[in-house]
């Protein structure tokens, strides 16, 4: 039971449905999003996941300390492959340009944005690539919009646990060197066979 002095912050309201916990450690809020979601604050709280073969990207208006951060993964089509020109490619755009266009729409600093990027691993062997695909595209991707990474941590072997708070623009990160259940791949897997199985949804979403 959390009290009255540790109640959450305000949240943005289209975000009411993401899981947020008071950290008693670091005696913050911490906002866990999941493959699929993002989540974008204005306040000091933290941003955490755990990623394997998907991505996160973390941005934020410095000035303002208003960032957010996704979780993301390329689909595949049914010959296992990533095609740029392909719904995955389109898929990819959605999910980041949903998550820049909010912090804009808050801060209004396009050019002030800092990106930081985690994760991609190879560690779901029947993914075979889908780690790789996944660097390159978000790489890609701010290199066209002509965005810049002012960290990553990205690709190897193992997944990664992250906490990342706009505010300050910090990121913890912990390497799992080893995992003790199957959850995270259970996740992913389920999450790229839902990728697979529905279309993606796509007006086309331009970051103005």
């Amino acid at each position: 039971m959390v009290s009255k002095k540790h109640l959450p912050p305000p949240c943005l309201p289209w975000f009411h449905n993401v899981n947020r916990f008071w950290d008693p450690h670091r005696k913050e809020y911490v906002a866990k999003i999941m493959p699929g979601e993002y989540y974008v604050t204005i306040e000091g709280e933290y941003i955490g996941t755990v990623l394997g073969s998907c991505i996160s990207a973390c941005v934020r208006d410095p000035k303002s300390g208003i960032g957010g951060m996704n979780h993301f993964m390329l689909p595949q089509n049914t010959q296992g492959s990533v095609s740029v020109i392909s719904d995955a490619y389109r898929y990819g755009n959605y999910a980041m340009e949903h998550l820049i266009n909010d912090v804009m729409k808050l801060c209004g600093t396009r050019d002030q944005l800092e990106f930081k990027l985690f994760g991609g691993g190879n560690v779901i062997r029947a993914m075979g690539s889908v780690g790789q695909k996944n660097i390159q595209f978000v790489r890609r991707y701010l290199e066209v919009e002509g965005f810049k990474i002012t960290a990553e941590d990205l690709g190897g072997d193992h997944p990664r646990k992250i906490l990342y708070n706009p505010k300050t623009g910090k990121v913890l990160l912990k390497r799992i060197e080893s995992l003790h259940n199957d959850t995270l791949i259970k996740r992913e897997t389920h999450y790229m066979d839902t990728l697979r199985e529905l279309p993606v949804e796509v007006g086309d979403v331009d970051i103005f």
